[in-house]
């Protein structure tokens, strides 16, 4: 029979469940064995195993002649499935194992391909012989069997879309199918052109699957495959490479993750740049595992110009924390407390509070999202020193973002009082 390979790259998850399967059926069939096996060049290996006993006669990872085993004859109809005593079938008496474990009842069902091609077996046997057993027991093994064939074709087919996924962003990365948009910031005082955030922009071929998705997803996608830091710093090169044509005094704020952040490459793909001109925003959707660290690794930069923002501050606990560690020099208010703030007290308190706080400890205020005068009176009102959103302009190619004035006028026009 062809052979298929097929638990090499199961996770850990669809692990757990079809060993929980496999118990639960041992359990309830009252067996001392229960295992699962694959049909591998012609051997057959034990991928699963339950029993009793701490140390089982059945070991993962075990391995002998395919012929030479019980999985062989049953998968090949030449023997039954249900054996209430394996020393009375002509073939199953003829097996070593049938004397050697020994093997009293018996019962086993063929794992199968769709094509119904078997590749391995669930099994469950006792070392005495079982006189109840009826098919209606074989029966539920063959339930469990169809529910492992699920799990193995579920994951078998998320492991399928994760390597399309890292395959696609890989080529994306390799062809640097990245374009850097650039949204400007305004100041509030006086309305003049502060800096511009470089946000990345991503284009797939056609039936790539990812045409619709929008930066975040990318960068999420990138992090499940492992891509995340490959990804990451393209985006900050293709972005330091707009630098020197912005407006000169005009800062530069990029979006890198705590491990990006503390990885050596940063200083290599930073290197050169004038970092009195850069800021690196850092977000809460990845965790920071050491803030001593991070602050180190941050240290020499910062010493020579470079800013650090907390960006999405108020959408959860993790800004706060990153606010409170690391001493950014900006705090960026997440868009979810300035939606509708002129008409919402709560949104309004919190951001007073956030705003009052950046200020006492030296920190300028970045309000996300603004998109109606009302809103930005209310946020100058407050104290906001900054505004970021389609209100004052949106992300914008290069030459457009290089085209700005750096005065408020003419940038954009503000009517609130």
């Amino acid at each position: 029979m062809p052979l298929h390979p097929v638990f090499g790259d199961y996770s850990g998850s669809a692990s757990d469940q079809i060993l929980s399967v496999l118990r639960a059926v041992r359990r309830h069939l009252a067996m001392d064995v229960g295992f699962i096996s694959e049909f591998v060049a012609g051997d057959r290996v034990f991928r699963f195993a339950d029993s009793e006993t701490m140390h089982g006669p059945v070991v993962v990872g075990g391995h002998a002649p395919l012929e030479q085993s019980f999985c062989y004859y049953v998968a090949k109809g030449l023997m039954p499935g249900l054996m209430q005593d394996a020393a009375e079938d002509p073939v199953a008496a003829q097996l070593p194992a049938t004397r050697d474990l020994p093997v009293g009842a018996h019962l086993s069902v063929p794992l199968r391909h769709a094509d119904g091609e078997p590749y391995g077996t669930l099994c469950c046997f006792s070392f005495t012989p079982d006189r109840s057993l009826t098919t209606r027991d074989l029966a539920t093994l063959r339930l469990c069997a169809d529910l492992v064939n699920s799990i193995l074709g579920k994951d078998r087919d998320a492991a399928r879309q994760r390597d399309a996924k890292h395959r696609r962003i890989a080529e994306t990365i390799a062809a640097e199918s990245v374009e850097m948009v650039f949204q400007p910031i305004y100041r509030t005082a006086d309305d003049s052109l502060a800096a511009f955030e470089a946000l990345a922009r991503f284009t797939a071929p056609t039936g790539q699957g990812l045409m619709s998705k929008g930066p975040d997803a990318w960068f999420a996608d990138a992090a499940e495959v492992g891509l995340d830091g490959e990804l990451e710093f393209l985006a900050l090169r293709k972005a330091l490479r707009a630098l020197p044509s912005l407006p000169a005094g005009v800062r530069l704020s990029v979006n890198l993750s705590p491990a990006s952040l503390a990885a050596p490459r940063f200083a290599e793909t930073i290197a050169g740049a004038p970092l009195d001109r850069l800021v690196v925003e850092l977000t809460e959707h990845a965790a920071v595992a050491s803030y001593e660290a991070l602050r180190d690794a941050l240290a020499p930069f910062r010493s020579r110009g470079l800013g650090l923002a907390i960006d999405d501050v108020g959408a959860g606990h993790a800004t706060l924390r990153h606010v409170l560690d690391l001493a950014p020099e900006i705090i960026k208010l997440d868009m979810s407390l300035i939606r509708a703030i002129d008409a919402h007290s709560g949104r309004r308190a919190l951001t007073e509070a956030l705003t009052g706080y950046g200020r006492r400890i030296g920190c300028e205020i970045v309000a996300e999202g603004v998109e109606t005068e009302a809103e930005y009176a209310v946020l100058r009102g407050i104290g906001v020193t900054r505004v970021q959103g389609f209100l004052t302009g949106r992300p914008m190619p290069l030459a457009a973002a290089a085209a700005l004035p750096l005065s408020g006028t003419g940038a954009w026009t503000r009517r609130a009082g």
